[in-house]
């Protein structure tokens, strides 16, 4: 089976990135930020073949992709399991204030325990599977490709560890910028990476300044 090489991309900003609220399942749209970020996307990506679009059903996701498919002609193929993690009771919450609340939950997520579950949520080890298990499937249905897959910081997170074969435990070590382009080979063996994180057709958004709303520092729990 030829390679299908996949472009994951993180959704553009919205208001709760800004914020620091987890969003999980929660709805946002785009920002004005992040509407900026996605058309700076489809531009970088309007020379590059790609052969289908696939994007989370949540509208920040679906947005930022729909900037990615335009110009190819393509329409959007939604898939929630894309999603983001399901982080139940804790969405729309500041994660200082889970840490003052409840701060047995916030050292198991810390601590990047892969059998926690936020009350309501899913635990990593779930999340995970369902990540890796829906981009594996769309990377076989386009064998000898390229697919567009636009998602959450989370979903990143998991395919990174996927295609780096770094436990679910392990600190994150690596950026996840909002509208970057992150590339990825798929084969019948799994995946592999191929580039992490190129946001020069961001450059202008000072999206990689930790100052700069979008940015996810790293070691931090995935909000988007």
């Amino acid at each position: 089976m030829e390679p299908t090489l996949i472009l994951a991309i993180r959704h553009g900003e919205t208001a709760w990135n800004r914020e620091g609220r987890l969003q999980g399942h929660l709805n946002l749209p785009l920002n004005d930020l992040g509407q900026a970020q996605a058309q700076r996307l489809g531009a970088a990506l309007a020379d590059q073949t790609i052969h289908a679009v696939y994007a989370s059903d949540l509208d920040r996701a679906h947005a930022t992709a729909r900037a990615v498919a335009e110009p190819h002609g393509l329409v959007v193929t939604t898939d929630p399991r894309l999603r983001e993690r399901s982080f139940g009771r804790f969405e729309g919450r500041l994660w200082a204030d889970i840490e003052a609340e409840a701060p047995e939950s916030a050292l198991r997520w810390r601590q990047r325990d892969p059998t926690f579950e936020p009350p309501g949520g899913e635990s990593l080890t779930t999340f995970y599977a369902r990540c890796v298990e829906a981009a594996s499937a769309i990377a076989a249905a386009h064998a000898g490709q390229t697919v567009a897959l636009v998602a959450h910081g989370g979903v990143l997170d998991c395919l990174y560890r996927a295609a780096t074969r770094v436990d679910l435990q392990a600190p994150r070590s690596w950026v996840l910028g909002n509208a970057s382009i992150n590339r990825l080979l798929h084969t019948p063996q799994g995946f592999s990476l191929v580039g992490w994180n190129d946001d020069h057709h961001l450059q202008g958004l000072a999206l990689d300044d930790p100052g700069v709303p979008g940015f996810m520092p790293r070691n931090e729990p995935a909000r988007a």
